[in-house]
This record gives C-alpha cells, structure tokens and sequence, in this order.
C-alpha cells in the first residue's frame, strides 16, 4: 500500500500552531496534561506515534529531577508530535493503493 507523506505547508501549519513559549506557560503540570490531550487525539485517530508517551514520560522524570527548562522541552515536542499524528491521519485518510 502506497502511503502519501505530509506536506510541507501542513507540517508547517502544525509546527507554527505550537510554539514552545505558549505550549501551556511555565507549569510543567499543564504542559504534560496540555502534550497528554495532543497524544490521546492521535491516538483517537489511530495515528498515535511511537514515541510520543516516552517522550512525556523523559520530560516528567526531567522535572522531578528539577531540569524544569529540558522537561518543559520535551513536554512541547511531546505535544508536536501530537499535533502532527492528528495531520498525519488527516492527510493519509484517502491514501490507498493506486
């Protein structure tokens, strides 16, 4: 089955939709509960990435370790990859074999 990749205005779009300074403010427990909701979507939509969980669950132990500014990183690339499986799953809705 050939599979449509994304393209690069819609990859645009999603990474422009969540800029790291707005990903929830400074508390990294919105940040994770906002990456959470991002990732429970994809996975709605069947297109939930790999590594997207780990990558909050990196971020939760960074922040008990007290690295606030690594942990609201990967909390913000966490939510990105939400974003982008939920574009993801909209622009191979149609893809099928040709």
């Amino acid at each position: 089955m050939k599979m449509n990749t994304l393209s690069a205005p819609a990859l645009l779009l999603a990474l422009l939709a969540t800029p790291l300074s707005s990903i929830a403010g400074n508390s990294f427990n919105d940040a994770a509960k906002s990456a959470t909701i991002e990732i429970d979507k994809a996975k709605a939509a069947g297109f939930e990435w790999r590594d997207s969980r780990e990558i909050l669950e990196q971020a939760a132990k960074a922040e008990k370790a007290g690295d606030h500014a690594t942990a609201m990183k990967l909390a913000a690339k966490a939510k990105r990859q939400g974003i982008l499986a939920v574009a993801q799953a909209k622009s191979q809705k149609n893809a099928g074999p040709h």
